[in-house]
């Protein structure tokens, strides 16, 4: 080499020992860091996709939040509903002991009675104190919100579900293709005695007429047990129509004759052949929002994903008896998907649990029962009320708040605990997808490491040769 103002040597050794250290600062940023991407230039697209990763895992890990939250509030509810569970089954004893009328005192009645007012308030009080985060959970708060009822078309209605979107109302319109029945059968007048059993849903009983009876007499027999039986007996025509109390396929009357003519028809006209005759209700038939009901007598119920409504029939129960309403707003939603969407959303309805909330049932005379009912001084206390109403009110009650334990726990297990698990996984998957990308393979990167302080010292003791080298023409001046 004669030439010392340009070293292409020296400057390729340089080249060649920056692209070395380049490297070896890439393995070392690598190693410390354990990320393999630190910055875009690193692998843009990886990046690109290691980030939209992120955001996923982000919105997976709240989601799984938001389920347990979730759950923690329904624990909360249902803790208060089981205390309240309680209070019912010692409100049930204690309407049983005072119905033991000629064993019990004046005085015990009256304690009982006292007992009974303390019940309902604690139930009253754990309704309107019962709160998660300062939020009442079971005074109604979390209740939907229905409007446009005709309470004469529609006798009862239960949301208990509805998933809104952005709050726009839900239109439900209400359609009956076959209307509900009661068991029914007709009883003519005899020339002689008649004796017959009765029975209905609620026992059986035996009457015996005279020969002459009028048929208001026989109704009005009947009628005196009605409560017993449950059925209830009318003048129609010449002949007594005695109909089950109750509607659908489980209520029924039955009639079997013991001494006298067969004087019993069905609803068809047909004598019985064999001195006995029971006939059967049947279930309305209904569709909500042209989804087909489940039904049993008058109460039609709706559960599809996000809607789950149950109404009782009341003026509709008709051929194409119809009745439309909305739901405007309530419920509590949880999202307990990664993206904020109506898909992800899952409401669920908190009804009121007072006292005056729990207990419903219909009178004979129709009138709608609760248990506020067994005050003192109300129609169903225990001093001197009506103990048989009390207790079909406090089974009602029972009923209720069995149900929405019931309807509480499934959403738990089928709702918040397969969408833990499903998240769960889904979390897994997301984070070794994104680990993958981004994460250093340190098996790897220690033997790039390795090779990389080779080459540098390689290429550093080459670089000093290369500058070395233009001394050698020191030699031409010797």
């Amino acid at each position: 080499m004669s030439r010392i103002n340009t070293n292409v040597q020296a400057m390729l050794a340089q080249r060649v020992l920056a692209m070395q250290n380049n490297n070896l600062s890439t393995s070392l940023e690598r190693l410390s860091t354990g990320l393999r991407i630190n910055r875009g230039k690193d692998d843009p697209s990886g990046l690109i996709a290691s980030e939209n990763l992120r955001a996923e895992i982000s919105g997976i890990n709240a989601a799984m939040g938001n389920a347990q939250r979730a759950e923690q509030v329904v624990n909360v509810a249902e803790g208060a509903l089981q205390e309240i569970s309680n209070m019912l089954v010692e409100l049930q004893g204690l309407v049983g002991s005072t119905a033991n009328d000629a064993g019990v005192s004046k005085e015990e009645k009256e304690a009982n009675q006292l007992q009974i007012d303390s019940i309902l308030q604690a139930i009253d009080r754990i309704a309107n104190t019962t709160s998660f985060q300062g939020t009442k959970l079971l005074n109604g708060n979390y209740d939907y919100q229905v409007e446009g009822v005709d309470t004469s078309e529609l006798n009862m209605i239960q949301v208990n579900s509805a998933r809104m979107s952005s709050g726009n109302p839900i239109a439900v319109d209400v359609d009956v293709q076959q209307a509900a029945s009661n068991g029914t059968l007709f009883l003519s007048t005899a020339t002689d005695s008649l004796t017959i059993e009765l029975s209905g849903n609620e026992g059986v009983q035996q009457f015996t007429f005279a020969q002459g009876s009028t048929l208001a007499d026989m109704a009005s027999a009947i009628n005196t047990f009605e409560d017993a039986l449950g059925v209830t007996a009318t003048v129609d025509g010449t002949q007594v129509r005695i109909d089950s109390v109750g509607f659908g396929q489980d209520a029924f009357v039955n009639v079997k004759t013991l001494d006298g003519d067969n004087v019993v028809y069905d609803s068809d006209g047909v004598a019985d052949t064999d001195g006995m005759l029971k006939e059967y209700g049947g279930d309305a038939q209904v569709s909500i929002n042209g989804i087909q009901a489940v039904t049993s007598g008058l109460e039609a119920r709706v559960a599809t994903d996000g809607f789950d409504i149950s109404v009782t029939l009341g003026s509709i129960n008709s051929v194409d008896g119809s009745s439309s309403f909305s739901i405007s707003g309530g419920g509590a939603d949880f999202n307990l998907s990664p993206s904020v969407s109506l898909a992800g959303k899952v409401s669920l309805a908190f009804q009121n649990v007072s006292s005056g909330n729990l207990g419903h049932t219909w009178t004979s005379s129709g009138e709608l029962t609760s248990l506020t009912d067994l005050k003192s001084g109300g129609a169903s206390n225990v001093v001197n009320g009506d103990l048989a109403r009390a207790q079909s009110v406090v089974d009602s009650a029972v009923k209720e708040i069995a149900t929405m334990r019931g309807r509480l726990g499934a959403f738990q297990k089928n709702t918040i605990q397969t969408a833990m698990n499903s998240l769960s996984i889904a979390l897994e998957n997301t984070a070794a997808a994104e680990s993958s990308i981004r994460d250093t393979d340190f098996a790897f990167e220690t033997a790039a490491l390795t090779r990389q302080q080779i080459l540098s010292q390689a290429a550093t003791q080459a670089l000093l040769l290369a500058k070395s080298q233009p001394q050698s023409v020191l030699a031409l001046l010797a």
